[in-house]
């Protein structure tokens, strides 16, 4: 269940269009001091990422560490992330249709510090990586030519 702060907290940055940083202060220290409860509160946190285009620039080590963290640390069992956990998170992550820079960046920190993870997740991060380099590979020869 997603608690009301974080309801209203969304509704007020959706609205106004922008993630500030006393927006971000504001998660931090009085809606999620300790991260998300459950996995619709990460859920959100991803959303809004992909929703809000004007964010403040602690928005992206904010919400990769809260991912993170709750991820690896939080979600049981602690360290490891199982097939169910992999496969809920590259769905988030990816939203159908491929995932943000930030989110990219989410799932390459998990991978990276989890004791082990599902191949799915490694999957989804080489995938994402490989369409990456590829797309700035065309840029840089479409900027030669």
């Amino acid at each position: 269940m997603i608690r009301s702060s974080l309801e209203s907290f969304v509704e007020t940055v959706t609205t106004a269009g922008e993630i500030t940083l006393a927006d971000v202060r504001r998660l931090q220290r009085d809606i999620l001091p300790h991260g998300p409860d459950d996995r619709d509160e990460a859920d959100i946190l991803i959303a809004l990422d992909r929703a809000v285009a004007a964010k403040h620039c602690s928005w992206n080590a904010f919400v990769i560490s809260t991912i993170v963290d709750y991820v690896v640390w939080t979600a049981r069992p602690t360290g490891y992330v199982d097939r169910d956990a992999a496969l809920w998170l590259v769905a988030s992550l990816g939203a159908g249709r491929g995932p943000t820079p930030v989110a990219e960046a989410i799932a390459f920190e998990v991978a990276r510090e989890a004791e082990r993870a599902d191949p799915a997740l490694a999957a989804f991060v080489m995938r994402w990586a490989a369409a990456r380099r590829q797309g700035l590979a065309d840029m840089a020869a479409a900027h030669q030519g």
